[in-house]
């Protein structure tokens, strides 16, 4: 089985698209990298690396310090298809992310999006 075109995509090909969305409704690249910091461990610094290296998201995910155990609390639908029931693991993770910018887009309060109230 071919792996989907998204696994060997630069993060940082498609991270200017999450700064985006989120700043034509208001919100901030800073934001952003608070909901990709407590979705994968990363600091801002490995962040930053990450991006500047041009890591692919497969790489950009099993790479990831530490993936947030509360993620699992991340429901709903993103492009059509349920987050929770997707089974392949990295496209899980890719589908978190996104969910979480969408919400941050949508304008959901911070502590909501990572789930801490």
């Amino acid at each position: 089985m071919t792996k989907h075109k998204i696994y060997t995509m630069s993060f940082a090909s498609v991270y200017p698209h999450y700064v985006t969305k989120a700043e034509k409704k208001g919100r901030t690249k800073i934001e952003v990298d608070e909901i990709i910091r407590w979705l994968t461990g990363y600091s801002q610094e490995a962040l930053e690396m990450q991006l500047e290296k041009q890591t692919d998201f497969e790489t950009f995910f099993a790479e990831a310090p530490q993936l947030n155990s509360s993620r699992a609390l991340i429901k709903g639908v993103i492009c059509g298809v349920r987050v929770e029931d997707i089974e392949e693991p990295t496209m899980q993770e890719i589908r978190y992310l996104d969910k979480l910018v969408d919400e941050l887009a949508k304008g959901k309060a911070m502590g909501k999006i990572l789930r801490t109230k």
